[in-house]
Order: C-alpha cells, then sequence, then structure tokens
C-alpha cells in the first residue's frame, strides 16, 4: 500500500490558478486526480499512465487543467488555470499499485490507494 498525501489547495477568486501536488510514499503506476463537493458524489478529474505520457480529463476541465508527474520525486501534480466556482471540491488522488503500460483509469473502483484530500474553494 502506498501512501498518498495532497497539498496546494486553497481558496482563490474565479480565474485564478492552484497547483496541487500528490506525494506518495513509494512507487506507483496509473494515477488520477478527483473531486467531491458536498452532497455530490467523487467524480472523475483526470489521469495519467505511468509515465506521464498518456493522460485524460473529465471534459468539465478540458483546457483549464493539466495533470503531470514526476516519477523521481513520486509526486503527481494538477494545474489548474481558470478556475470557476463549480470547481470548489474536496480533491483526492489516488494511484493503482499494479503496472498497466499506456493505460489510464477514470473510474474510482479502478484505484487502489487515496489520499485524505485537499479543499479547493473558488470564491465569485
Amino acid at each position: 500500500q502506498v501512501q498518498l498525501v495532497e497539498s496546494g489547495g486553497g481558496l482563490v477568486q474565479a480565474g485564478g490558478s492552484l497547483r496541487l501536488s500528490c506525494a506518495a510514499s513509494g512507487r506507483t503506476f496509473p494515477m488520477g486526480w478527483f473531486r467531491q463537493a458536498p452532497g455530490q458524489e467523487r467524480e472523475f478529474v483526470a489521469a495519467t499512465n505511468w509515465n506521464g505520457v498518456y493522460t485524460n480529463y473529465a471534459d468539465s476541465v478540458l483546457g483549464r487543467f493539466t495533470i503531470s508527474r514526476d516519477n523521481a520525486k513520486n509526486t503527481m501534480y494538477l494545474q489548474m488555470n481558470s478556475l470557476k466556482p463549480g470547481d470548489t471540491a474536496v480533491y483526492y488522488c489516488a494511484a493503482r499499485q499494479s503496472y498497466s503500460g499506456v493505460r489510464y483509469y477514470s473510474s474510482v473502483a479502478e484505484y487502489d490507494d487515496w489520499g485524505q484530500g485537499t479543499q479547493v474553494t473558488v470564491g465569485s
């Protein structure tokens, strides 16, 4: 089991930017970002394969968010630009424990390990 710790959340005005980080205690393979707003289910935001070459985004963040990773630091990032009030949520990072080549995953059930979450609040 890998421990994941998110950081970088906070309060920002609409149109602003934030960069989230997810530090892993060990090696990880496919990773992803999810978010959960109050009263709603956890939803997919972005995903990357093991080396960051292949990525996938939810339609709602495409063109505004960028996922990346630095395997030498066991860290994944989410650069969030042009933030909207609708982006307000707790953001979670997730990791799979098995190698899967070019594949990335967009379902909660497909991930093995989760961080504790970091709050992102976007004011109007």
